[in-house]
């Protein structure tokens, strides 16, 4: 085997020497690596507050954007938890979470109006169970509708006795 030379790495202290002096820039350098990392992973849509869509303001008075409908048609057809009272409480001790259900308003009252379907193939989210006897009859479900077919909903239940038909 043939005699080499010491091989010897020019400038190696220099380069610690260098950092050493620049140690401001590096540390500003490590900063916006990490801040843009943290951007990069930043808060997701399962992360925002319950109730609060978007984090969009509710004071804009200016004309609605392209931008602006196309949100507003999402969180419409966003589905939303609903507490419903049904009529017969033995209906509501049938149903399970995960189960598909057509909501129905019988009869207006006060009138000999017929029935009609309210909401078609909401989800079960939630059948609490009943604290006490408060005689207003019917038991409480929660429903996983969306937003619109909610307000119908709460619209009905004040003015007729809502039934539930398994899917």
């Amino acid at each position: 085997m043939p005699h080499f030379a010491p091989v010897r790495v020019r400038g190696g202290l220099l380069r610690s020497a260098r950092l050493v002096r620049h140690r401001r820039r590096a540390a500003a350098v490590g900063l916006v690596v990490t801040a843009v990392a943290l951007v990069a992973a930043g808060p997701r849509d399962a992360d925002r507050p319950r109730g609060h869509p978007d984090g969009a303001s509710s004071t804009h008075a200016g004309p609605a954007s392209t931008g602006d409908r196309a949100v507003r048609a999402q969180r419409a057809g966003a589905r939303v938890t609903a507490p419903v009272r049904i009529a017969d409480a033995a209906t509501v001790r049938l149903l399970r979470p995960g189960d598909r259900v057509d909501v129905v308003a019988a009869g207006e009252r006060g009138t000999d109006g017929g029935a009609r379907v309210v909401a078609r193939g909401a989800r079960v989210a939630e059948v609490p169970k009943p604290l006490e006897d408060t005689g207003t009859g019917g038991a409480l479900v929660v429903l996983s509708v969306p937003r619109a077919t909610a307000a119908g909903l709460a619209g009905a239940s004040t003015t007729s006795q809502l039934a539930v038909t398994l899917w």
